[in-house]
């Protein structure tokens, strides 16, 4: 791959914050979700290109300071977006131009989330998700209590699994999630990246754990090419990580965990950040043509093309 950083034409109004998830829809167009920079005058946290980097439109101020996990999703001839508001702790079901479906707050019917002995709710703050073939919607709490609270499609609470631990079927920063079908939508399993775990968890599609899978450090979320079945994980701690299929990894990219600095470097301007080498990857998607988007978790937010030569 060549990677090709600062990806995309931002209108002078819009500056990044951390950039948090990017897709790519039916049209070929990059969505990329950020918090909004301090000196940004637009608050616009939605920012859209088209597949040659031309800045398209921009919407969803709502969402300033607390953008987070993006998921497309084609449902019939239509395709949605779902986001997740870390700051405001909501789930929020969107059409492409950011017009609400449905929004989801707190998991009040959840037992896990019952008011603890002090009245006081418990912690949440809902960080990525997945959509199952059948709809229905797999929220990772991630910054809250690490439970993956389930919905059918309608947004109906269904029920709650993987409770905080280090232990099989236990999380610990449930920071991303994804419905993997790769075996057939029959054998759908979901994929949890156990961040403070520092490893991927499967799980069955009613919570039940199936394995571990190593050699991630900072897992933040998933992304599977849909030919090759490649799976790209945007690796917090300076690298991209690919699997293969069989969820044999082949290779990190961009790598530069050795360095160790980029706790410090992230809060840096640009010129801090080492050509080819990443600091803080937390999205990822494959483009239809098998180039690799990766958005970063920076002050000054960025967004690199890795094109597939």
């Amino acid at each position: 791959y060549e990677a090709i950083h600062d990806w995309g034409e931002l209108p002078p109004s819009i500056k990044y914050g951390n950039c948090h998830g990017v897709v790519e829809d039916a049209q070929g167009r990059i969505f990329v979700h950020h918090t909004v920079n301090a000196a940004s005058e637009s608050h616009d946290t939605m920012v859209i290109f088209d597949s040659k980097g031309k800045f398209v439109k921009s919407w969803g101020k709502d969402f300033k300071g607390g953008a987070h996990g993006l998921h497309l999703q084609k449902e019939g001839k239509q395709e949605f977006l779902y986001l997740c508001d870390t700051k405001r702790a909501l789930v929020v079901k969107t059409d492409l131009d950011g017009r609400e479906v449905w929004t989801i707050g707190y998991p009040k019917e959840a037992k896990p989330y019952e008011p603890g002995p002090d009245g006081k709710n418990k912690k949440y703050s809902p960080t990525n998700l997945a959509v199952a073939p059948n709809g229905d919607v797999y929220v990772a709490d991630g910054y809250g209590s690490w439970w993956v609270n389930v919905y059918d499609k309608n947004a109906k609470y269904k029920f709650s699994f993987g409770s905080p631990g280090k232990g099989a079927g236990e999380l610990n920063n449930s920071h991303g999630i994804w419905c993997d079908t790769r075996a057939g939508e029959g054998k759908a399993t979901i994929l949890v990246a156990d961040r403070g775990n520092n490893r991927l968890q499967r799980f069955t599609l009613d919570g039940k754990h199936i394995e571990f899978i190593d050699g991630t450090k900072l897992p933040c979320h998933f992304h599977i090419h849909q030919k090759s079945g490649d799976m790209v994980i945007p690796d917090l701690g300076a690298r991209v990580t690919l699997y293969d299929k069989n969820s044999k990894l082949i290779g990190h990219l961009g790598d530069d965990s050795e360095a160790a600095t980029w706790r410090q470097t992230r809060t840096k301007a640009r010129d801090a950040f080492t050509p080819g080498k990443f600091v803080c990857p937390h999205g990822a998607c494959f483009d239809r043509k098998g180039n690799i988007f990766v958005a970063e978790w920076v002050e000054v937010g960025r967004v690199t093309k890795l094109r597939k030569v």
